[in-house]
């Protein structure tokens, strides 16, 4: 088996240039072509006349064509980017492309996580992260030259839109630098399926960055009139408005709840329900003067009985 894995290594590099994925085995060999898909333990890489499967332990490095990253479908009235070509990696291989796109957000009141859906800075979150609450901060993780990623807070931040029902707000952000964020794809088709391995990355309790990992447990849980997607990937307080990605990177659920009283009982919200309230964002766009744009008022006291009086302290009768 291995002299016919060393023969079509051989016809991989005879016959590809420098272009597209490569894959750097052991003995300073290369394969170049197009990695098809990829788990721990093999990676399949396309040279052209076939396809060909490498154990992991033989591989040194994988450095993945950033040109191939692309067959972007744009709509910019729709604000979010889908890619039907994103190849299928690890969630630590994963974790490394998309973590810039993950945001922190801060209020006066708290804060969670969002992700950017394009290079313009619009981003989603949970409509519950910012609930009545104008002054927000957002946290972004910006790449630099040397590799590493440069912490940044940015406060010129907008409320494009929010839908209480759905649980989602739309924000825009500003570049500090005046340059293009890096961000995630949605889900092209919802293939999501039971036991498919998922991520995500937020910042519970305010470690940001945090990553876990776990599965689709079912894709159609039913609650208060929406479905949802439930998970056993750990969602705590401030992974609130953060993504859900699967093993090709793709944003798959935006994260909002977690049973608190029970173990491994974890929701995200579909992107069919994210592109939906993105499309139609006109209808909740939000307006800070309109007292149904998000802000949360008191419940109010319950009524007084008729023929009876609120009682003081000192047991007599309130006589107003």
């Amino acid at each position: 088996m291995k002299n016919i894995l060393i023969l079509c290594l051989s016809i991989g590099v005879v016959t590809f240039t420098l272009q597209g994925d490569i894959v750097r085995l052991h003995g300073n060999t290369e394969v170049h072509g197009t990695i098809l898909k990829r788990t721990q333990q093999r990676i399949w890489i396309d040279i052209g006349p076939e396809v060909i499967a490498i154990d992991m332990d033989q591989i040194t490095d994988v450095v993945q064509d950033s040109s191939a990253v692309s067959q972007e479908t744009a709509d910019v009235s729709t604000m979010y980017r889908t890619n039907s070509s994103l190849p299928d990696l690890s969630p630590r291989e994963q974790a490394k492309r998309v973590g810039p796109s993950v945001i922190k957000v801060s209020t006066p009141g708290g804060l969670g996580s969002g992700v950017l859906l394009n290079e313009e800075g619009y981003a989603i979150t949970n409509a519950h992260v910012i609930q009545g609450e104008t002054d927000l901060r957002v946290t972004v993780w910006i790449p630099q030259l040397d590799g590493t990623l440069k912490r940044t807070t940015i406060e010129d931040i907008e409320i494009i839109a929010l839908n209480n029902h759905l649980d989602l707000a739309l924000l825009k952000i500003e570049h500090p630098d005046h340059k293009p964020f890096e961000f995630s794809a949605l889900e092209n088709a919802e293939m999501i399926g039971v036991g498919q391995t998922v991520f995500a990355i937020g910042n519970p309790l305010g470690l940001e960055r945090s990553m876990s990992q776990g599965v689709i447990s079912t894709k159609q849980r039913s609650m208060d009139g929406l479905t949802y997607i439930q998970t056993d990937t750990a969602i705590n307080p401030g992974n609130s408005g953060g993504p859900l990605f699967n093993t090709q990177g793709e944003v798959v659920g935006i994260t909002n709840m977690g049973i608190l009283a029970a173990e491994s009982l974890n929701f995200a919200i579909p992107t069919r329900y994210v592109k939906d309230f993105i499309r139609n964002r006109e209808a909740f766009a939000y307006d800070e003067k309109n007292p149904n744009s998000g802000h949360k008022y008191l419940v109010p006291p319950n009524r007084k009985k008729v023929g009876t009086a609120p009682q003081l302290k000192d047991g007599t009768a309130d006589s107003k």
